[in-house]
């Protein structure tokens, strides 16, 4: 792979040569690479079949992961966040001791690997919200609670310049990866001044299926917003909102 430099950037295939443009830039490569059916049916190629099988299971994944938060990933993710979240959910599928390789799965691996995981590396919820909170999952009820005691917003939160108000918001999924299927519940406060007043106690409370036997994940996110005359936009786009993963555990 080569990066295209020079006045005029090419698109397309000339010869064996294809160049297109990524968030790196304008790159350039050559064609080639093993024939598939080759990479199907020769034994030299196991281990790639069963990397292959892994990554898919990953991909998989991970895109039920963020289709069940889609409402609160829309307002903050990075233009990588897929990729990201792809390598890291293939981490837990190489911790399942369980299953032989090529069919090791998200349900038998180490499920809090994901806990932490920021879905905006443009705006960390680690670098975001420094104020004192507090968050847990009842399995038996079903509910991901979060509580912030009384803060000083323009104190405790990082916001990004021209911010006037923000929300904070969390969700919990319940995700069946066998079957591709989930449960989502959320969350959030009001849109609430960003100045040097302190806040209410903030208690939010998302609930998923009671006694489920599914991996969970909660989410806890701020978005950030700039009032003009009277309306609330979100600031830039939502580009520095911040979503984190906090708690990702299976029985």
């Amino acid at each position: 792979m080569a990066k295209q430099t020079g006045i005029i950037k090419l698109k397309g295939t000339i010869g064996d040569i294809s160049f297109y443009k990524t968030t790196d830039g304008h790159l350039a490569r050559g064609k080639g690479g093993i024939d598939p059916e080759r990479i199907k049916n020769d034994p030299a190629f196991q281990r790639t079949r069963e990397n292959g099988s892994e990554f898919g299971t990953a991909g998989k994944g991970g895109k039920l992961l963020r289709n069940a938060i889609r409402i609160l990933l829309q307002n903050a993710k990075d233009k990588r966040v897929t990729s990201r979240l792809t390598t890291q959910v293939l981490k837990v599928v190489k911790t399942d001791a369980g299953n032989p390789r090529g069919q090791r799965t998200i349900q038998g691996g180490t499920f809090g690997l994901l806990a932490n995981f920021e879905f905006n590396i443009n705006g960390k919820l680690a670098s975001t919200l420094f104020a004192l909170y507090t968050h847990a999952f009842d399995r038996v009820t079903g509910d991901a609670t979060v509580n912030i005691p009384v803060f000083k917003p323009n104190v405790q939160i990082a916001a990004p310049a021209g911010t006037t108000h923000f929300k904070i918001v969390t969700g919990v999924a319940e995700l069946d990866f066998e079957n591709e299927a989930f449960a989502f519940d959320n969350d959030e406060t009001a849109i609430l001044p960003y100045d040097g007043n302190d806040t209410a106690i903030i208690d939010l409370t998302a609930s998923a299926p009671a006694n489920s036997v599914l991996p969970i994940v909660q989410v806890l996110g701020v978005e950030f917003y700039q009032e003009v005359n009277g309306e609330m936009y979100p600031l830039k786009n939502g580009s520095y909102n911040a979503l984190a993963i906090k708690i990702a555990e299976k029985v």
